[in-house]
């Protein structure tokens, strides 16, 4: 398969409990614990499949037996996973998350080996001679991300960029003067690569932009998003749904924005099916 999409970022298993009332710290209750494939750039990667788009995955995955798993598991999906670097001593990345009614409650994200890997997960980049858009995700180490920021073959690239979470926004700040990037953050992330609280997503959006980002798509739940581009700045409110599930919506969002516009689809369309892309999920209706 010929990819049109690359990801680049933490591909490992999820494992998720949801439950379905209202949890703080100590919160012990009855709930469903699920294992599915996950970590940031297999989110989008996974999204943008069922849009419709062949994405290739850059990343680290074990040889052990939760590697060997997953891998045939995304090839089952329909992914590219042979750009994968496959390590033979190194285990197969794990994200764990608690999830109640009231949202996220506490997250764990075991991604030493993604980080351990380095630069050895884009390699694949020498021999592809590739021209779409590339999506990266934050789980890589400070070091790689501030030499992907100045390596020459991203100089030019049509570059999506997310936090993995809020406390790995920061990894990002190399980026902002990016002028071919597409940065994807909600308003708690944009707060910390702009060192201030913003106000809502239009400001953030705004201020992120002119940084030197080529354009900056904030998100802030319930309420509205924005987009910042040359033409701009795009707002759209977020249809209102009943919030079932809280961890991948924000890699439903971008993948979908960028399947949107792989299609032909204008910067206010592509805007508008990414969110809705995100209210369908985070209802649980499909995906």
């Amino acid at each position: 398969m010929t990819p049109d999409l690359l990801c680049i970022g933490s591909v490992l298993w999820d494992i998720i409990g949801r439950a379905p009332v209202h949890m703080e710290r100590g919160t012990d209750v009855g709930g469903r614990i699920t294992r599915l494939p996950g970590g940031v750039a297999l989110n989008i990667a996974m999204a943008a499949r069922a849009y419709g788009m062949t994405p290739a995955l850059l990343s680290c995955v074990g040889r052990d037996p939760e590697g060997e798993e997953l891998v045939a598991a995304l090839g089952r999906l329909g992914l590219v996973t042979d750009t994968l670097y496959r390590s033979d001593d190194l285990p197969t990345d794990v994200y764990m998350a608690v999830e109640g009614a009231n949202g996220l409650i506490a997250a764990i994200a075991d991604a030493h080996s993604l980080e351990a890997a380095g630069d050895k997960i884009l390699r694949p980049l020498d021999g592809l001679g590739f021209e779409g858009p590339i999506a990266l995700d934050g789980n890589l180490t400070q070091d790689l991300l501030s030499r992907i920021a100045t390596d020459p073959r991203f100089a030019a690239a049509d570059l999506r960029i997310a936090p993995a979470s809020p406390g790995k926004a920061d990894r990002l700040m190399p980026f902002l003067g990016h002028g071919a990037a597409t940065l994807y953050v909600n308003l708690e992330e944009a707060g910390t690569l702009l060192h201030a609280p913003q106000p809502d997503a239009p400001a953030a959006a705004a201020a992120l932009r002119a940084r030197g980002l080529h354009r900056a798509l904030v998100t802030n739940g319930p309420r509205m998003a924005a987009c910042a581009h040359p033409g701009g700045v795009l707002t759209r409110p977020p249809r209102e749904v009943m919030v079932t599930r809280v961890t991948g919506a924000g890699d439903t969002f971008m993948a979908a924005h960028i399947a949107a516009e792989a299609g032909g689809a204008a910067p206010d369309a592509a805007l508008e099916r990414a969110l809705e892309a995100a209210a369908i999920y985070v209802s649980g209706d499909s995906y």
